[in-house]
């Protein structure tokens, strides 16, 4: 089944949620900053991602700029901070078959979904 990690607030994700609909396909939506990641959960979306958290975070933001830019963090307090601030993470990510993207462009989720 596709999941999307989504949050409402972003029109990124609101325009990838969109694009899932219209697939037609089952799909689950997780409110990651209603129901916060475990650091397992979020350890294992990286991995599927195949990238380093740091590719994860949304480095705009004012609490990554106020708190963690320059600092030299390791790949674990990246995720704790991650964990600790979810707004950090970037959004939408869609998971399908044990693979994940980041759904920008909304058009990135034909990749994952197998239409292209």
């Amino acid at each position: 089944m596709i999941t999307i990690y989504h949050n409402p607030r972003c029109t990124k994700s609101r325009e990838g949620l969109a694009e899932i609909e219209a697939l037609k396909k089952p799909y689950a939506i997780r409110k990651y900053i209603d129901e916060p990641f475990t650091k397992e959960e979020l350890t294992e979306v990286i991995q599927k991602l195949e990238i380093k958290p740091l590719e994860l975070v949304r480095t705009k933001e004012k609490i990554w700029i106020q708190e963690y830019k320059g600092k030299n963090m390791s790949d674990v307090a990246i995720i704790e901070a991650m964990l600790l601030h979810p707004k950090l993470i970037e959004r939408p990510i869609v998971v399908n078959e044990g693979k994940a993207i980041i759904a920008r462009p909304k058009e990135m989720i034909n990749k994952i979904i197998g239409n292209i």
